[in-house]
């Protein structure tokens, strides 16, 4: 999979596909980082790369650890209480738009089309990508008339005065990082909450010794990935892995949570070990697509994380593991509600 990753033959761009069978963007969607191959990719992603340095990802840390505290405030005593609505899902998205300067409502509004376009209908698919459309259209017309210090703001200036960006590819990465901003980082943060709540000896060392929390985040990452396949590729020639052919334009996924428990690669897979010394994980991608806001993804996961440890200690499953409910599509690992109890409850 790490050799797939990097593989320039499997491109994203859906111009080498042929009888490509999902949905299609229009134009002011569709010209993002993900259907790009270099050097085009290149050019746009070098753009926005400056927004999620390790330095400007810390930055951020204290504005992420006020909301974070706020969220918690205010969950009901006792509960029960869905901590994805209540603070798995605002946390990444609140953090996106102070990033954006967007109102949380516009937000949680884009949230809900996302939704449609991952697991509705096709008739809800089409209609939310219409109203995407419509609304970064007049998010970016507005920000374009009152610009200000945030990155939507810096990238209209990028399209405008160096001429850098077309508009259609303006629109596309605003869509993308407003989406991906805060997709996989509340799946991310869902299954690793529910991953200590399943097993309260791993909360106990991490609550214990909250320096494993960096290690923790990445073996819970790679343990249960918020993305189990790749986004989808097309070889450009006829390509063997693993001794099989796959012809050129057919589609390909990638399957990151596989890899992520190579017998080959780690020892006992199927375990959480917080303590792995070495955890070169694919769950945030490899090669010149690996994801490009990686760095604020674990802020904002260790954070969440270790916020939820040091103020709520008796944080508890309000339902029994088997009632859970998934987010019913194979492209994403998420859970749709995780109730919780913030008193001890005993099964």
């Amino acid at each position: 999979m790490r050799a797939a990753l990097a593989d320039p033959r499997l491109s994203l761009d859906k111009r080498h596909a042929t009888g490509w069978a999902g949905f299609t963007l229009p134009p002011a969607l569709d010209a993002n980082l993900l259907n790009m191959d270099p050097p085009q990719h290149t050019r746009i992603r070098s753009l926005v790369s400056q927004a999620f340095t390790p330095r400007r990802v810390e930055d951020m840390r204290p504005g992420v650890q006020r909301l974070a505290d706020r969220l918690v405030d205010a969950l009901p005593a006792g509960g029960p209480v869905d901590l994805i609505a209540a603070y798995a899902e605002p946390l990444p998205i609140g953090v996106v738009g102070e990033m954006f300067d967007v109102p949380l409502d516009d937000l949680a509004r884009l949230r809900g089309w996302t939704n449609d376009m991952v697991t509705g209908s096709r008739e809800a698919v089409g209609a939310a990508i219409v109203s995407i459309h419509h609304f970064l259209a007049e998010l970016v017309a507005h920000r374009r008339a009152a610009p200000g210090d945030d990155l939507l703001s810096a990238m209209i200036a990028a399209r405008d005065e160096g001429d850098r960006l077309s508009e259609d590819e303006l629109t596309s990465l605003a869509f993308l990082l407003l989406f991906a901003g805060y997709e996989n980082t509340v799946n991310l943060i869902g299954n690793a909450v529910l991953a200590l709540l399943r097993d309260p000896a791993l909360a106990a060392t991490l609550r214990a010794d909250p320096a494993f929390l960096p290690s923790a985040v990445d073996e819970l990452m790679r343990h249960d990935p918020p993305a189990p396949v790749s986004i989808r590729r097309f070889p450009t020639e006829d390509v063997t892995i693993g001794g099989v052919t796959i012809p050129k334009g057919e589609t390909v996924l990638l399957g990151l949570a596989a890899a992520n428990r190579d017998p080959s690669r780690w020892q006992e897979p199927d375990a959480v070990d917080l303590g792995r010394a070495e955890n070169p994980h694919l769950s945030l991608g490899h090669g010149i697509h690996y994801c490009l806001g990686a760095p604020l993804a674990r802020l904002e996961a260790r954070i969440a994380v270790g916020t939820l440890l040091r103020r709520l200690p008796d944080l508890a499953l309000a339902v029994p593991v088997e009632e859970l409910r998934w987010r019913p599509t194979f492209r994403a690992r998420g859970l749709l509600e995780l109730p919780v109890y913030t008193t001890q409850v005993h099964w």
